[in-house]
């Protein structure tokens, strides 16, 4: 019984790694696209440079990407177009306000919506949910441009972001803190919307596009109701005319992580993390050796249980001298009483 117990218990202690590094894993699951590493040597239709923020001029390995599928009509004769612009957030700098926007992203919550303010020169906003068109457009919903999911983050600064061409920020009302699920990319230096140069605590910038600036520049230069000739002349009292031909979103997807280093396209075991490389060699050397210790936990139990029917079996043999003794006595006993009986 005691060699039994110890092979369950050895077998228990060396599966128990093995269970608890598949537990780890599942825990720390995440989805799949942060696990595509994305080369940003292929975006090239990019920004203006800005040299006095170029840490927003580089790519973050990890950082994560969207892909934003774009359509519009740049001018009254123009035939509709359509295209795909890549953002990078700075999930460094701007932790909460990214995990909003990547929440909302993977929820489907852009996707049909429309640019519902356009400021040629200065910036493109969408991202109001109720901002979609019922029939034909421009019908949409009375709320459009006021609403948003009710959940409001706080407002979130980092010194090294600003409002360069092309970086996307949060809008919001009033109250620094009622950033929800609006926010619009700058076409121009915007510079006069960081805290800094402001009274209001400024807007939160939380990343930037890297390539299909093209499309926000045309869709900044569609006609609007401030602008309706579409001539690419700004109107200087424009202050959000809604454009009237309408620039849809038609989706907006996570579709991997910055990758400027190769390190997630070309994963080796030194730029594995030590817990990634402690996790496989569990993997490689527990599991095998786990099963060894079944195989011999149960040759263990067999051993035993052949032990314990060889050694009942020696034990009948050892007490059968005795009992044919004792039944031999019965008989004489008998015997002899019978002899006396019928003497009688």
């Amino acid at each position: 019984m005691h060699q039994r117990g110890l092979g369950v218990f050895l077998v228990m202690l060396f599966l128990a790694p093995v269970v608890g590094s598949t537990t780890v894993g599942v825990q720390a699951d995440e989805p799949a696209w942060r696990s595509v590493g994305l080369d940003p040597a292929e975006w090239t239709d990019r920004p203006t440079v800005n040299e006095s923020r170029p840490q927003m001029m580089s790519s973050y390995t990890g950082n994560a990407v969207i892909s934003m599928n774009v359509s519009y009509q740049a001018g009254w004769t123009s035939a509709r177009e359509e295209g795909t612009v890549i953002i990078e957030l700075f999930e460094q700098w701007a932790p909460i306000t990214t995990n909003n926007m990547i929440a909302h992203i993977e929820s489907g919550l852009y996707d049909g919506v429309f640019f519902h303010r356009v400021i040629n020169d200065f910036v493109t906003q969408a991202g109001d949910p109720t901002c979609k068109t019922i029939g034909v457009y421009p019908n949409t919903s009375p709320s459009c441009g006021s609403g948003g999911t009710g959940e409001t983050i706080p407002l979130e600064h980092d010194a090294n972001l600003s409002h360069v061409d092309g970086a996307m920020a949060m809008a919001r009302s009033v109250d620094p803190d009622s950033a929800d699920a609006q926010w619009y990319i700058t076409d121009t230096e915007a510079h006069g919307l960081d805290p800094e140069n402001r009274d209001d605590e400024g807007y939160a910038t939380f990343g930037i596009v890297r390539h299909g600036m093209t499309h926000i520049r045309a869709i900044a230069d569609v006609p609007t109701s401030d602008e309706p000739t579409g001539t690419g002349l700004d109107n200087p009292f424009a202050s959000g005319g809604r454009p009237l031909l309408e620039a849809r979103i038609n989706s907006m997807e996570m579709i991997g992580v910055a990758d400027p280093d190769g390190t997630i396209r070309n994963p080796v075991v030194e730029a594995q993390g030590d817990g990634s490389l402690l996790e496989d060699m569990v993997l490689i050397i527990g599991l095998p050796l786990a099963v060894v210790l079944v195989g011999v936990g149960i040759t263990m139990v067999v051993y035993r249980r052949f032990n314990d029917e060889d050694a009942s079996s020696a034990k009948l043999t050892a007490e059968e001298p005795g009992i044919l003794e004792a039944e031999a006595l019965i008989v004489a006993e008998l015997v002899e009483g019978d002899e006396i009986t019928d003497g009688t």
